[in-house]
């Protein structure tokens, strides 16, 4: 594709697609979730949507193979309550899995809740423009250049100077 091609995809996307949930967190912090109290799917999918902010709510699609991968592997259980409708529960095996996987949990928690603060308070809308004015600039640099690995690696110890200063201050 030639480099104008390239810049117009990227000029005509609003808001590129990012991976929100890495391998796995998504059925953890649906377990964690249940393990609060018994839920029905809709329920997991609005308390989801709480946790991760920025408008973001995820869809049947993800929330239901999900629920079958917990279930399957007997992390939660499923009973028909009087109105027919699922509700889940978190079972002794599920109790384990979370406890031994509790420092990526956290972590989990501690990504959005940081991800909400930056989308929702307007005082870090300054942050916010800079961190994907960054991303947009090396997705540019790395698109339409060859970069040497000196190069790469000036970019490297510049972005990492820059989170040094920010610890610092």
């Amino acid at each position: 594709m030639p480099n104008s091609n390239l810049i117009e995809n990227i000029e005509s996307t609003s808001s590129p697609r990012k991976r929100l949930f890495e391998a796995g967190h998504m059925k953890l912090l649906v377990l964690h979730l249940i393990a609060q109290a018994p839920k029905f799917s809709y329920d997991i999918i609005k308390d989801v949507g709480a946790i991760v902010g920025g408008g973001y709510t995820p869809s049947a699609g993800t929330i239901y193979p999900t629920l079958n991968y917990l279930e399957e592997h007997q992390y939660i259980r499923s009973a028909l309550n009087v109105d027919e409708r699922k509700q889940y529960s978190i079972t002794s095996a599920g109790i384990a899995h979370l406890e031994a996987e509790q420092a990526t949990v956290e972590k989990i928690l501690c990504g959005f809740s940081t991800r909400k603060q930056i989308h929702n308070n307007e005082q870090f809308i300054d942050i916010k423009r800079a961190m994907e004015n960054l991303k947009i600039s090396l997705r540019l640099k790395i698109q339409h250049c060859e970069l040497t690995p000196e190069q790469v690696r000036e970019i490297a110890e510049k972005i990492d100077q820059a989170a040094v200063d920010i610890a610092r201050m």
